[in-house]
């Protein structure tokens, strides 16, 4: 496939979203750029929040973590469900009882004004990690398979792809991105489903017979039974539904489109929505990962286990390459399918691309004009916030620049378990924050918050770098999240002051 082809097909889908954000954020002010004015239909939310959910980490690292992990990841799919309904039925009324722009707004009217301003800077370290992380995955790939033939350097890939992002969220911000989500994630769907088809009619193999396949080679394990693995069935459900309760419902970007919703109930609708939705695409996920092994097996490739380093390590050899893990569904996309196959797969995963880091630039934007730096209560006129608003978008930007080019340096090759598990770092406190507001009755010195919110993270990480000292064969894995909010929680307990009567 021409790599100038798949760059023109890139340009005229991000025309498309230029065009439909021209027609959407027309009359756009601060307000619709925030909460979308709280006029947002749920189902289209609920449909574009599977992109934001999903985004190129998923579409690329869960198919091919198969070929190590099997199915496993179903468990924290599973955890994620109940994650979603738990965010429903206990956060969503509280945000809408508060008529919150920001949720960290709650943290204020809680605790104090320091806690709510450590909620809003640990959410914009953890979002701008995370994002940043999800975005350098797509900008590699994209990178590697069509620009470097180009001779375009990586750091002009990444800043050409931030002004696209910027300038169709520049004006409209959430009012426009409910809908070039909903586009986006359509695309990234019907490429999933192309891509299964194709495999399946290629491989001469109905549905059952694949999953027998599958089965042979040891791909369709789901649960794993023994606990001191840190893939324990029940850590792994656990650790997913407390993944979904930190970085869906006290996520700022995630809940900033869930309350431009109008209705609670509706918004309530489009979260449990969600959660089915997801469940289901991402057990389609790994059944495409199940096939690309397949599929590469086919065309000559086979698995083997190397010693690296004196760790134990696969390899998925195909022509002599290593394609195993992240790189498995780009090489064998791009180079062992059709051409229009190939269109299909580069479309599908910008568009898993965009969401994830559009509404994560927009949210970071909205924190911190509203929560650090406090722009609706300055005495500013409306034309001079919009314009600071801007500059702070623009910022914002020039962040995601730094962080990609630092995840080029580190260029981990299952960026899925990196993400995860930064967010047990970065979330954590968050977690602590919350659960102490929400299900005691106490006053905290809010001064000593913000340390607090620093410790936890750190000690969890020395727990998890000598867990083998403390634990023996027990191994944490992504119940560090809760670990970490646990001493957040612990910590908030010991500098706690006299309960608060007052109704909350």
């Amino acid at each position: 496939m021409s790599p100038y082809l798949l760059l023109v097909i890139i340009i005229a889908y991000f025309a498309l979203l230029l065009w439909v954000a021209y027609k959407t954020g027309k009359g756009s002010d601060n307000e619709s750029f925030f909460i979308g004015n709280r006029k947002s239909n749920w189902m289209l939310v609920a449909f574009g929040m599977i992109g934001t959910s999903l985004s190129g980490v998923t579409f690329v690292s869960v198919p091919g973590a198969v070929g190590k992990d099997s199915f496993s990841y179903l468990q924290i799919t599973l955890g994620y469900l109940i994650g979603y309904i738990v965010v429903a039925y206990v956060l969503l009324p509280l945000y809408y009882r508060l008529k919150l722009t920001s949720i960290y707004g709650y943290l204020q009217q809680r605790m104090g004004q320091l806690s709510y301003k450590s909620g809003a800077w640990i959410f914009i370290v953890s979002r701008l990690v995370g994002a940043t992380a999800r975005l350098y995955l797509v900008v590699n790939i994209l990178q590697i398979t069509i620009l470097d033939s180009l001779g375009v350097p990586f750091i002009v890939t990444t800043l050409i792809i931030l002004i696209m992002i910027i300038l169709y969220t520049y004006e409209g911000g959430v009012k426009t991105i409910v809908w070039t989500d909903t586009l986006q994630t359509s695309c990234m769907l019907l490429g999933l489903i192309i891509c299964t088809v194709y495999m399946l009619n290629h491989l001469d193999l109905s549905v059952g017979q694949s999953l027998t396949a599958m089965s042979d080679k040891g791909y369709t394990k789901v649960f794993e039974f023994d606990i001191n693995s840190p893939g324990f069935f029940l850590k792994q459900i656990l650790a997913g539904a407390f993944i979904t309760i930190t970085m869906t419902g006290i996520d700022q970007e995630m809940m900033q489109k869930s309350l431009s919703v109008t209705k609670l109930k509706d918004s309530q609708k489009n979260m449990v929505t969600l959660g089915f939705i997801l469940l289901g695409v991402i057990s389609l996920f790994l059944y495409m990962g199940g096939l690309l092994y397949l599929f590469g097996q086919s065309e000559g490739g086979q698995i083997t286990e190397i010693i690296k380093d004196g760790i134990p390590k696969k390899e998925f050899l195909l022509n002599g390459k290593d394609i195993f893990g992240d790189k498995i569904f780009p090489e064998v996309a791009l180079n062992h399918m059709p051409g229009f196959i190939s269109i299909i797969f580069i479309i599908a995963l910008i568009s898993a691309l965009f969401p994830s880091a559009d509404g994560a630039m927009t949210a970071l934007t909205s924190s911190l004009c509203i929560d650090i730096v406090g722009m609706k209560d300055k005495p500013w006129d409306t034309k001079k916030k919009e314009k600071f608003r801007k500059n702070v978008h623009l910022l914002v930007a020039a962040s995601f620049l730094v962080m990609v080019v630092i995840f080029k340096i580190i260029n981990d090759n299952s960026m899925i378990g990196l993400i995860l598990k930064l967010a047990g770092f970065t979330y954590g406190p968050l977690l602590g924050l919350f659960a102490f507001g929400i299900f005691t009755k106490y006053k905290v010195e809010d001064k000593l918050v913000p340390y607090v919110c620093i410790a936890a993270p750190i000690i969890s990480y020395f727990i998890d770098k000598y867990q083998a000292t403390l634990f023996g064969d027990f191994k944490i894995g992504l119940e560090l999240l809760i670990i970490n909010g646990l001493l957040t929680f612990f910590g908030l307990w010991l500098i706690r002051k006299k309960p608060d009567l007052l109704k909350r």
